[in-house]
C-alpha cells in the first residue's frame, strides 16, 4: 500500500498507522503521501488520516475494511493475497439469463457471505445466471438495507468482510453462477462520511436520499475518478461480473460526457482486458433507453436497466391494488403494452408524477434482454408499510402467474430472494442507526413517504426496532412442505422450460393481446403462447400442448385439443399452428 490520499481541503495531513504517527507530504492535486518510504505491513494493520489538528484519525476514504465500524481505523487489506479457484470462469453474458436478488443479512439465519455460498445449490436449481447482492459496503450499525454506505470499497465488516467476499464470488463461479453487486454513487449515507472533511464530494441540492455528489463541479474530476475506481475495483479486484447502479436517474451531472458514459467506456475496456464479459445494468426512473443505447448509437452504452412498469403492471393485474403510482396500470392492457413496447409510461401522462413521463423504444433494433424484470424486489416489497409480500395475499396459483410472466416474458427476469417457494416472511425497510436523532428522522421519514400511497401509519413498522429485522429473516425450513413446496416446484420447472425452449430466451418483443372486458391476455412467444385468465369467467383455449400449468385444475391430457383456465390461472401452451413468428437461437 501507498496510503496515498487525496486530501485538498487540508493544510496538514498525518498518518495514523499501528501506534505511530508519521508525517505525510502535499503533492500536485491536494494528494498527500506519507513523508518517507515504509516497508510492506502485515494484513490488518490499523490506519487513518490526522487532518488539521485533529486528534482523532479518520478512515481511508478508499479503505478495503472496517474492522471496528465506519468511525474507526481502516485495516490494510491485500486482495490480491488471495487464492482464487475460478481460473476457468469466463463469465457470462446477460442475454438469456436469470437474476436472484438477495440481502446477505436475511437471506440465511448466519447473516453472512458465507452463509450466502452454503445456498448455491439451490440457486442452481433454479436456473440462475447470475446473483445479485444488495449493497455490501460499510454503514454505521449492524443491520441496513445497505444504501446508506459511507465507505464504498469496504465490505460490511458483519457479513465476513473482503475476505468471505472474495469467497462466496470463487464459489459462485464454481457453481456457475456470476455475481452483480449493487452499488450506489447517487449519495453517501448520513453516519460516518467524513469526505467532506477531506474534498469536494459533495456540492449544494439534494436528491430524496442526501446531498448531491459532485460530479460536475470544481475538484470534481477526482471525485468521478473515485467512483470509477469503485466500480472497477469490484469487477478487477473481487472478480465480480456486473454492477447494478443504484438510482441513476438522482446522478446531478452536466458534464460533457455523463458519469455514466465514462463508466461504461472504462468497463468496455477493462472487460476487453480480462477477456469477459462485464455488465453494467442500471436502476431508472427515466423509462429512457438511452440509457441502454450503445454509445456509437449515442447513448450512455450501459447494457441493461430495470423496468418498473413491468412490475406494476403484474402487480395490479394479479392483486386489483391500484393505490398510488399503480393507479395508471389498472387497465390490463397496462400489461401488454409493456410486453410490446417496454415501457406502460413512454411519454403518456403519469397520474402519480402529475406529468407526461418516459419515452418510447424502438423495439425492432433493442434486444429485450436489455430490461430486466421482476414480479417482486426489495423496494416494491420493503417499501411497503408492513413490507409483506405478495404471497401474504395472492394464492400459489396467481403467484406462479407472475412467475410464468416473469420468467417467459422476453425480458431479462429477476427474482427476489424466497419468492421462488412464497416465504412467508416480510422484508421489511430496516435500520441500526446508534444515533438517536437519525433514527428517528428515518422513521418520521418513512412516514411522510407512505402519505401519497394511502397507507395507514399505524401499519408502518419502525425500521430501527430489531423485530423488523429479524422477522425478515427467510425461514429456509418452510420450503419443502406445504404451499411453498408446490410454488417452489412450478418455478424450478419454468426454470428447465427456459433451458428447453428457445422461443423464452428469444431477445425479440413480444405479441400480447387482451380482452379488456373478459380479463384476458395472451403473449405470443414464437410457437409458444402465455395464456392469462383474471377474469371471472372461465376461458376456453386451443392448444396442441400444456408445457406448464398455474394449477392443477387445467387438464394435462395430452390428446387434448382445446383447455379451460378458470379464473386467476394461467397456462404455458404450444400453439396449435406455427406462428408466424421466426425462432431465434
Amino acid at each position: 500500500m501507498t496510503f496515498e490520499v487525496w486530501a485538498p481541503r487540508a493544510s496538514r495531513v498525518r498518518l495514523s498507522l499501528g501506534d505511530e504517527v508519521l508525517p505525510m507530504s502535499p503533492s500536485e492535486g491536494g494528494w498527500w503521501a506519507p513523508a518517507a518510504e515504509l516497508s510492506d505491513l502485515p494484513d490488518g494493520t490499523v490506519y487513518g488520516y490526522l487532518l488539521d489538528g485533529d486528534e482523532k484519525p479518520l478512515p481511508d476514504p478508499r479503505s478495503r475494511r472496517q474492522p471496528d465500524g465506519v468511525h474507526e481505523r481502516s485495516a490494510v487489506f491485500y486482495p490480491g493475497d488471495f487464492a482464487w479457484t475460478d481460473q476457468a470462469w469466463t463469465g457470462r453474458q446477460l442475454a438469456g439469463a436469470t437474476i436472484y436478488e438477495l440481502h446477505v443479512g436475511t437471506f440465511t439465519p448466519e447473516g453472512t457471505l458465507d452463509g450466502v455460498a452454503e445456498k448455491l445449490d439451490h440457486l442452481a436449481s433454479l436456473g440462475v445466471g447470475f446473483v445479485e447482492l444488495m449493497p455490501v459496503n460499510a454503514f454505521n450499525g449492524t443491520c441496513n438495507w445497505g444504501y446508506d454506505g459511507v465507505l464504498w470499497s469496504a465490505v460490511h465488516e458483519q457479513y465476513g468482510g473482503p475476505a468471505a467476499y472474495q469467497r462466496l464470488v470463487d464459489a459462485c463461479h464454481r457453481a456457475g453462477i456470476g455475481v452483480i453487486q449493487d452499488v450506489v454513487y447517487n449519495h453517501f449515507g448520513p453516519s460516518g462520511n467524513y469526505l467532506p472533511r477531506f474534498g469536494p464530494y459533495l456540492k449544494d441540492g439534494r436528491n430524496t436520499w442526501g446531498d448531491l455528489v459532485n460530479l460536475d463541479g470544481d475538484g470534481s474530476a477526482e471525485v468521478r475518478r473515485y467512483i470509477l475506481d469503485n466500480a472497477l475495483m469490484w469487477l478487477r479486484d473481487y472478480h465480480v461480473d456486473g454492477l447494478r447502479l443504484d438510482a441513476v436517474h438522482a446522478l446531478a451531472d452536466e458534464s460533457d460526457t455523463h458519469l455514466l458514459e465514462e463508466l461504461a467506456k472504462e468497463v468496455e475496456s477493462l472487460s476487453a482486458h480480462l477477456n469477459r464479459p462485464l455488465t453494467l445494468i442500471a436502476e431508472s426512473d427515466l423509462n429512457d433507453s438511452r440509457m441502454v443505447t450503445p454509445r456509437e448509437g449515442g447513448g450512455y452504452g450501459l447494457d441493461a436497466q430495470w423496468s418498473d412498469d413491468f412490475h406494476h403492471a403484474v402487480h395490479v393485474a394479479l392483486t386489483g391494488e391500484t393505490a398510488g403510482y399503480y393507479a395508471d396500470f389498472a387497465p390490463l392492457g397496462s400489461l401488454a403494452k409493456v410486453l410490446n413496447d417496454g415501457f406502460f409510461h413512454d411519454g403518456t401522462y403519469s397520474s402519480f408524477r402529475g406529468r407526461e413521463h418516459g419515452r418510447p423504444v424502438d423495439t425492432d433494433p433493442m434486444p429485450t434482454w436489455r430490461l430486466v424484470v421482476c414480479a417482486q424486489n426489495h423496494d416494491q416489497i420493503g417499501n411497503r408499510a408492513r413490507g409483506d409480500r405478495t404471497a401474504e395475499h395472492l394464492d400459489p396459483s396467481r403467484l406462479l402467474c407472475a412467475a410464468l410472466l416473469t420468467l417467459g416474458s422476453p425480458f431479462t427476469p429477476m427474482l427476489f430472494q424466497g419468492e421462488e417457494w412464497a416465504a412467508s416472511t416480510p422484508f421489511a425497510f430496516f435500520t441500526s442507526h446508534p444515533e438517536p436523532e437519525l433514527a428517528s428522522a428515518t422513521a418520521e421519514g418513512r412516514l411522510a413517504e407512505f402519505e401519497r400511497m394511502g397507507w395507514d401509519p399505524d401499519q408502518v413498522l419502525d425500521p430501527q426496532d430489531p423485530a423488523t429485522f429479524e422477522s425478515s429473516v427467510l425461514r429456509w425450513e418452510e420450503s419443502s412442505a406445504g404451499h411453498h413446496a408446490q410454488v417452489l416446484a412450478g418455478y424450478q420447472r419454468l426454470a428447465a422450460l427456459r433451458r428447453e425452449h428457445p422461443e423464452l430466451t428469444d431477445p425479440s418483443f413480444g405479441r400480447a393481446t387482451v380482452d379488456e372486458d373478459r380479463r384476458r391476455l395472451t403473449l405470443e412467444r414464437g410457437r409458444l403462447a402465455i395464456h392469462l385468465n383474471v377474469g371471472e369467467e372461465e376461458w376456453e383455449i386451443e392448444t396442441s400442448e400444456v408445457l406448464f400449468s398455474t394449477t392443477a385444475a387445467v387438464s394435462a391430457d395430452p390428446a387434448a385439443t382445446t383447455v379451460r383456465l378458470p379464473s386467476g390461472t394461467a397456462v404455458l401452451s404450444r400453439a396449435p399452428t406455427t406462428s408466424r413468428r421466426p425462432v431465434t437461437g
